[in-house]
């Protein structure tokens, strides 16, 4: 009978946590603490991030031999787990009982204090070596563009000026500034870590986004380089049934989209 109790018991412990941590709301911000972990100290991260990196060097080299002259070269790149490593950012909010606040984000993005995606500043650099231009196409809002701008300058990267770097304004679609990029420019390469930066055909409304993977999948690593990013990403809306869900109400739904046997 002891026995019994005690298995009981032990079942429900988490169960009780778990509700006791509800009433305050806290507990979803947890799920993320693996994913910022990893990014931080894994040497997977670092080995992704440089793989990732080195493919853009050969692609760019092959697209350079395939392109047209009769518009100047660019390689199109996202900022935030892109070329910059926000995971102290992350690491912070995991720290305050939240996963994001837009606030503290402002905060952050504004210290200019962001260490560079292993293998992001190595790549362009190599670009520029070869007269190719880099465009920052990012969904930081306008009023960033100081703490931006300052980081990547002061880490070294090229064409860190108000003309390369294209900041959200009305909305986060990024097709619009990639149009507008191309109307100047041959788009070489573009490098992200949300599928939106490279189409929008990607999380479309009513489409399934493995099939749009599928169909787009040779230009993976050819045209479209992906860098890993575990801590957040639109891939998440997917569970979401709510437009502005708690950090309870996501935990559970993340919880209820996984896949079991």
């Amino acid at each position: 009978m002891n026995k019994i109790l005690t298995t009981v018991l032990t079942l429900l412990i988490p169960f009780t946590m778990l509700a006791q941590d509800s009433t305050s709301n806290k507990s979803g911000y947890r799920d993320y603490t693996a994913g910022v972990l990893w990014q931080q100290h894994s040497g997977e991260y670092r080995a992704l991030s440089f793989q990732a990196y080195n493919f853009a060097r050969l692609s760019l080299l092959e697209r350079l031999k395939e392109v047209g002259k009769d518009k100047k070269y660019c390689v199109v790149v996202d900022v935030d787990e892109t070329v910059l490593d926000n995971s102290p950012f992350q690491g912070h909010e995991i720290r305050n009982g939240r996963s994001f606040n837009s606030k503290a984000w402002n905060e952050w993005t504004a210290k200019g204090i962001a260490d560079t995606v292993p293998g992001a500043l190595g790549f362009l650099k190599f670009a520029a070596a070869h007269e190719v231009e880099t465009f920052y196409i990012t969904n930081r809002d306008s009023v960033e563009m100081g703490g931006t701008l300052y980081n990547l300058k002061t880490l070294g990267f090229p064409f860190a000026d108000k003309a390369h770097i294209m900041l959200k304004t009305k909305t986060s679609d990024k097709e619009a500034r990639r149009q507008a990029v191309l109307e100047k420019y041959h788009i070489l390469l573009l490098c992200g870590d949300n599928l939106s930066d490279f189409s929008n055909i990607f999380y479309r409304s009513g489409k399934n986004t493995n099939e749009q993977v599928n169909a787009a999948q040779l230009d993976f690593g050819t045209r479209f380089i992906v860098l890993p990013n575990p801590m957040y990403g639109d891939w998440e809306k997917q569970f979401y049934k709510e437009e502005k869900p708690t950090e309870m109400g996501k935990s559970v739904e993340r919880l209820n989209g996984l896949k079991t046997y």
